[in-house]
């Protein structure tokens, strides 16, 4: 098992309850191809480096889990299709 953190960037224009469904949706996706989820990370509402879609600000959250190595590609296939989700990264962490 890989250690991996995935970055999902959630338009600013949708209300809270939405914005916690798409958070589950993207954990229930970690879940569904053999991950562990090790910790969630809510930064908030933050200025974007720049204008996408015609927003300047946007909700940050980070979702840090345990995979196999084909999970983030199956993961990230099914994030990219997702309404509301504007930018979304999956990365392999290193070693601490």
């Amino acid at each position: 098992m890989n250690k991996y953190e995935l970055t999902v960037v959630v338009s600013a224009k949708v209300e809270e309850e939405e914005r916690a469904a798409i958070v589950d949706k993207c954990k229930a996706l970690i879940e569904r191809f053999g991950g562990v989820i090790t910790n969630v990370d809510d930064w908030g509402k933050r200025r974007l480096a720049y204008e996408v879609q015609h927003m300047k600000e946007a909700f940050y959250y980070f979702i840090q889990f345990d995979a196999d190595s084909k999970a983030p590609a199956e993961i990230e296939s099914r994030i990219r299709i997702m309404d509301n989700v504007i930018r979304f990264l999956c990365v392999k962490r290193e070693e601490a």
